[in-house]
């Protein structure tokens, strides 16, 4: 009895019929999508069930498509043809199911799904031949070799994009006078490495290493860090920003929504661009200095696109003991 309701609550009949079409019902997973379209994402079995990791990925994708087609049809007046990347794309579930809800009613614009996998880029391709997406394109490779977008996106999109990928969504954002950006990171090991190196002499050095002495604080420290540079760097190339989370902590651990919109102001209190200076003033000038001469002192490798202007500005800590004094 048991197996029997553990196996029910892992798939569960998710579909219904709507005018003779079969639909997911909004109460299960949310704003209706079709079932042959969620069945050849494998999100939904052949018999039209769930199980729980489909329906988190679902949810999370569904709760983000909730934030951008409002942006989209914000957007939409300024041009018949609205184009939108979708950076780090994996198997493209935000792309088709985006489609399927926006593009593919209103018969205009494009979605344009990168990713440097070839087999799932090949594989999506594939699918979106099927089900007669002609306006999805699909580009293998690295977002910085993504040489066949059009010169100008409408918005860039990255759901979970690993590490520095991110950051090269912002890049390439910002190369194609983007004019929304919609992120959700993943995974930020880059600072955290920076800060794992030379942590017992950046301890004897002095107290602030202990923001980072243990090992999920190195963590979650240097992905707080990342995503406040990253914050930081879009208000100062004219950007508003806001940052929420994207669902409930049951469905996705990397949570933190991040929705930039173009408005041309730069900010005086961040950044202004690569070759700019530091403007913040008071509290918030020390801890931009901290943070990034934080990150300075640890690393040893070439850092992130946009990690690296705020390391040129800010001036090189000392050091005492092989540590760093901020």
């Amino acid at each position: 009895m048991k197996k029997k309701r553990a196996a029910s609550r892992q798939e569960q009949p998710a579909t219904s019929q709507k005018h003779g079409k079969k639909t997911a019902p909004p109460g299960e997973l949310g704003t209706a999508h079709s079932v042959a379209l969620l069945q050849a994402l494998h999100i939904l079995t052949v018999d039209g069930r769930i199980n729980q990791d489909s329906r988190r990925k679902l949810k999370q994708v569904e709760h983000l498509l909730q934030f951008i087609c409002p942006m989209l049809d914000e957007l939409q007046p300024r041009g018949s043809e609205v184009a939108l990347a979708d950076c780090g794309a994996g198997k493209s579930y935000l792309g088709f199911l985006l489609y399927e809800r926006w593009f593919a009613p209103r018969g205009t614009g494009s979605v344009y799904a990168i990713e440097r996998r070839a087999e799932l880029a090949q594989g999506a391709r594939a699918l979106a031949e099927k089900q007669g997406y002609a306006r999805m394109h699909f580009i293998e490779g690295d977002v910085q070799q993504a040489t066949t977008l059009p010169e100008k996106l409408d918005m860039v999109c990255a759901l979970h994009a690993c590490d520095t990928a991110t950051d090269e969504a912002i890049a390439l954002a910002l190369a194609r006078r983007a004019q929304a950006i919609v992120l959700v990171p993943c995974c930020q090991a880059e600072v955290a490495a920076a800060l794992r190196l030379g942590k017992a002499q950046a301890l004897s050095a002095g107290a602030l290493a202990e923001l980072w002495r243990h090992p999920l604080h190195t963590r979650e420290f240097g992905s707080h860090l990342t995503n406040v540079l990253r914050c930081l760097y879009l208000q100062a190339q004219g950007y508003s920003v806001s940052v929420t989370e994207l669902t409930g902590w049951e469905h996705s651990l990397k949570n933190e929504l991040i929705c930039a919109r173009w408005h041309g102001n730069k900010s005086r209190r961040a950044y202004a661009g690569a070759g700019g200076d530091v403007r913040a003033a008071g509290a918030g000038r020390a801890a931009l200095a901290a943070g990034t001469a934080i990150v300075r002192c640890n690393t040893k490798r070439a850092p992130s696109p946009i990690i690296r202007p705020f390391l040129r500005q800010v001036p090189r800590a000392p050091r005492s003991g092989g540590g760093c004094r901020v």
